[in-house]
């Protein structure tokens, strides 16, 4: 894969690229569908297109609720005279915003939490997109105080919204230069993993079909229908996706190879989840090509009741057809908790955190010293 379209130059160019997939889709009619605009063609108008048109307009997103960060913790009373004990004091919380797919152990929440007499709010808001975009919205009267999931394709968004707190850890020491595209360190890296295509070995051993090994397989008569891909409005590998198929085409033709992957049939869907657990023939759907990760083989064994000799999933992995995935942290603007946030950040980029990242979200963790645990 070209370096040029994994790191940075995206955040700087994807914005650009994305209008330019919109304007020349063709038969685009926008139309609303809840939350999302959607690009509906004319001929199959039940087949949802391309959604990047999303990236170009102001999502409507309702909010239901308005959540306030907690103000500054009070003070207790001064022990009574006499007293031989010091009274306690409550623990602080912290709210921590993110996509639908953050996961981390009970007892390393707890370290932290006994550390710094704290107690962590965990929000999840959707997919990344979804979840960046309420932030966003919410910038005046921010959900949270600190905010884990934005990626290197949603990373131009992030900074120009100016929604972060620029905060220059100490963990940053032990992440590589090649994750850190923020020179002002308001959004810090901590994980990285690779956006592919992976396929259902079963499915296509009984149907005895050869599974896809490049992009292109995706457009031949012989795959019409077996696809699903993520919209890559609301979900950061739909949008890594995307941008994979630039890498690969250039900003000429990769307009061409959506153009006939549409007319094969391909199927968008919101988010990962719905892709991977709802449509993909490994679980309850029907379609055997899904957009996901490299390490999403590996985690079909590790979660399996009974551990099969080998894993049921593979990854394509050539002719760059996968995207690197950088994840970030940053701290949202006026909380009131600015030094536990710090706390929170430096612990997730710090060893104990990081090594736990590979078995709950199958991404390898930023920091270098890290050794990842179990089989992953």
């Amino acid at each position: 894969m070209k370096e040029n379209w994994r790191f940075s130059p995206i955040a700087r160019t994807n914005r650009s690229i994305t209008r330019t997939f919109v304007r020349s889709w063709p038969n685009c009619v926008p139309e609303a569908v809840g939350s999302t605009v959607l690009c509906l063609t004319a001929r199959n108008r039940t087949n949802v297109g391309i959604v990047t048109t999303a990236l170009l307009l102001v999502l409507t997103v309702t909010l239901v609720a308005c959540v306030t960060t907690p103000a500054a913790e009070s003070g207790e009373p001064a022990a009574a005279a006499g007293e031989s004990s010091a009274t306690a004091v409550e623990p602080q919380k912290i709210i921590l915003m993110s996509h639908d797919s953050f996961e981390v152990s009970r007892d390393v929440v707890e370290d932290f939490e006994a550390a710094h007499n704290a107690r962590i709010e965990f929000l999840k808001a959707g997919d990344a997109g979804a979840a960046l975009n309420q932030a966003i919205l919410s910038k005046e009267n921010p959900l949270a105080d600190v905010f884990f999931g934005v990626d290197n394709t949603f990373f131009s968004r992030a900074i120009e919204a100016e929604i972060f707190e620029p905060y220059g850890s100490p963990q940053l020491a032990d992440i590589p230069e090649t994750l850190q595209l923020d020179p002002e360190q308001r959004l810090l890296p901590v994980d990285f993993g690779d956006v592919c295509l992976n396929y259902d070995k079963a499915w296509f051993k009984d149907k005895g079909l050869a599974p896809p090994g490049r992009l292109d397989d995706l457009v031949k008569e012989a795959y019409a229908g077996l696809t699903v891909v993520q919209n890559p409005a609301t979900s950061s590998p739909g949008l890594a996706f995307l941008m994979a198929t630039v890498a690969h085409y250039g900003e000429a033709d990769y307009l061409n190879f959506w153009e006939q992957l549409v007319a094969n049939d391909v199927l968008v869907t919101d988010g990962w989840e719905d892709a991977y657990y709802g449509q993909f023939s490994r679980y309850e759907g029907t379609r055997p090509i899904v957009v996901s990760y490299a390490s999403s083989p590996p985690a079909e064994v590790f979660f399996a009741e009974e551990p099969p000799d080998d894993a049921p999933t593979a990854s394509v992995i050539g002719e760059e057809s996968c995207f690197r995935q950088i994840e970030f942290i940053g701290i949202l603007p006026g909380t009131q908790n600015r030094a536990l946030a710090e706390k929170l950040v430096d612990f997730m980029l710090g060893q104990q955190f990081q090594e736990d990242i590979p078995l709950n979200m199958f991404v390898f963790p930023g920091q270098s010293k890290s050794t990842p645990a179990g089989r992953f």
